[in-house]
């Protein structure tokens, strides 16, 4: 049974699945036209923007440093980002529409089947073929083949890689490097079709909160920035062009005080092969035969402060939605995701700065897994 604190995944129209789909139908893409998905207004142009690191929970509590966002707040929509609340899995789900059981991108870090190894999903780094990996199409594929031009704006790195080429490919591409000039290549972006889906995203807010904890002044100097953008883009989009603003995850302060070390501490990394995830929500791969010892010493020494389920539970729980057997074998033995602010770290591989980090995510808390959906209607529908 879920324990209190819990925030149950959504994977239709409520959460971070339904966003792309419901503005590619208001664009006319019938392929999402139907009763399945948030009905909008309809727009010719829209532009969706995704703040990294942006929790429904923190813009409530912090929204004294972002004026603009603060006054859309009573509108917008708490939705949930899905589990584990982390980016190269929110990013399947916001691209491809489909929760992670179906999309296939099921953590930070996860067993490749058959290979006795795990691939990082956010780096992709010797990864598996991204289209193999993850072949379900994407809404920006979708919206591209009704005709609708698509661009997708971020940091030049982003272009190409594997968890662009996963999770968001279609359209093309435009780099760009200050929220500002990303901003303005999102300007000129909507103005070149008379249907168009613009896509920009914003990671600063995601790695300051790691750094120096989402509680921090620098946290609320970069929300500060980042709210005054999002006013200025709002405030220039052509008359017929929708705004939307979401996130991929919240973030908790998570004190090194506080957290595990499986380096030391041989009887949690006990019968443990590959520890997957991330320090918020782990997924464990336990040696052949080990995982109902494992789930047993787990339970006893870390049971209060973690939801702890087999394979086969969070997957009956619905945590990674509707999951496909080809995706099943990549999620961990065990799946540990942590309550309040408490993480498990092994500083076996982990690299020191991963180990540095304050501010955390990835769990099931309301914290870390309910993000907003601002939506800003063309003015020509206002």
């Amino acid at each position: 049974m879920p324990h209190e604190g819990l925030l149950p995944p959504r994977y239709d129209q409520s959460g971070l699945a339904g966003v792309l789909p419901a503005v590619a139908a208001s664009l006319g893409v019938q392929h999402y036209a139907g009763p399945g998905h948030l009905q909008l207004p309809e727009a010719r142009r829209a532009v969706v923007v995704l703040v990294d690191g942006l929790g429904y929970e923190l813009i409530r509590r912090r929204g004294g440093h972002a004026p603009f966002l603060r006054s859309l707040l009573p509108a917008a929509h708490r939705i949930t980002a899905g589990f584990p609340a982390t980016t190269a899995t929110s990013m399947g789900t916001f691209g491809t529409g489909l929760p992670p059981g179906s999309h296939g991108l099921l953590g930070y870090e996860v067993l490749v089947p058959g290979e006795d190894r795990l691939v990082n999903e956010l780096s992709w780094e010797d990864g598996p073929d991204p289209v193999a990996w993850q072949p379900q199409q994407t809404v920006f594929e979708v919206a591209e083949g009704a005709g609708v031009a698509v661009t997708r704006i971020g940091p030049g790195f982003f272009d190409g890689s594997g968890l662009t080429r996963a999770a968001l490919r279609g359209g093309s591409f435009r780099a760009a490097d200050t929220l500002a000039d990303r901003v303005d290549a999102s300007l000129a972006a909507v103005r070149t079709a008379a249907r168009s889906l613009v896509y920009l995203y914003w990671g600063e807010l995601d790695k300051v909160g790691h750094v120096h904890g989402c509680q921090s002044w620098e946290w609320g100097d970069e929300l500060e920035a980042i709210d005054a953008e999002l006013g200025r883009l709002v405030r220039s989009v052509p008359s017929d062009t929708a705004v939307h603003i979401t996130a991929d995850h919240g973030m908790v302060d998570a004190p090194h005080a506080l957290r595990i070390d499986l380096a030391h501490d041989a009887e949690l990394a006990a019968g443990i092969r590959h520890v997957g995830g991330e320090p918020r929500a782990l997924q464990l791969y336990c040696e052949e035969g080990a995982a109902a010892d494992v789930a047993q010493t787990w339970a006893d020494r870390v049971g209060e402060r973690a939801w702890i389920r087999t394979r086969e539970e969070a997957t009956r729980e619905g945590w990674f939605g509707p999951v496909s057997e080809v995706n099943r074998a990549r999620i961990g033995d065990l799946v540990v995701a942590m309550r309040d602010n408490f993480a498990i770290v092994d500083s076996r591989r982990a690299r020191p700065q991963l180990l540095a980090l304050l501010g955390l995510h990835g769990s099931l808390t309301p914290e870390e897994s309910a993000v907003p959906w601002f939506h800003v209607p063309a003015r020509d529908n206002a």
